[in-house]
């Protein structure tokens, strides 16, 4: 249980499903209420089709590209802490990719709920790199549905975050949820500089054998 909740903290700071309410407010203010909740749950089954998708078969593409795991945990910190500082700056929809041309063509489209909404707002290098990461870190099969059901208790908050998103905008407004994200900025800049220096610690201890 234990494990369970280091891993569903983590992942939720690293997701952020907070920090993508201004954005889904502006894209879905003038849908109705049930294309909304549409759009919120295709978002979240999305979310989890990526992350399990990368969760299962991220060890097979380091393995077809030749990476280490190592290298990773070194890159996927570096990530981290970037998603972290966009946290804690007011501006991860834009360090995401999401900027003023992406929301114009955005609006153009009928289905938000894949793109940007599933990817890449919610998922991005920062909780794929974690979940890879994650997968090659702890062998025991215990650990990894442990780790899969904190991803599905985090799909599920990512649900009731955007079933809700209207309501949380008005209680907390955009100061209040830049507040919130700052906080979990901290904590994400925190696990990328953890997975940074066992990345390195490991790689240092392989050359020295």
């Amino acid at each position: 249980m234990e494990f369970f909740l280091t891993s569903l903290f983590s992942l939720f700071s690293i997701v952020d499903p907070p920090g993508a309410i201004p954005v889904y407010v502006s894209l879905t203010g003038d849908r109705p209420k049930a294309e909304r909740d549409k759009i919120a749950l295709h978002a979240s089954l999305y979310f989890l089709l990526i992350m399990f998708s990368f969760f299962l078969a991220g060890s097979y593409i380091l393995h077809f590209f030749g990476i280490s795991v190592h290298a990773l945990r070194i890159a996927g910190g570096m990530a981290l802490m970037f998603s972290g500082f966009g946290l804690m700056s007011g501006s991860l929809a834009k360090r995401r990719g999401f900027d003023k041309e992406a929301e114009k063509q955005v609006h153009e489209r009928t289905d938000i709920a894949f793109s940007p909404m599933a990817m890449p707002m919610l998922s991005g290098p920062g909780s794929i790199s974690y979940l890879i990461t994650q997968f090659n870190q702890h062998n025991s099969w215990e650990e990894r549905i442990a780790i899969m059901a904190s991803i599905v208790a985090v799909g599920f908050l990512v649900w009731v975050s955007l079933r809700v998103a209207p309501l949380l905008f008005r209680v907390f407004g955009v100061g209040g949820l830049n507040a919130i994200a700052r906080i979990m900025g901290f904590i994400v800049i925190a696990i990328g500089v953890q997975f940074i220096v066992d990345g390195m610690v490991h790689l240092v201890g392989e050359m020295n054998r």
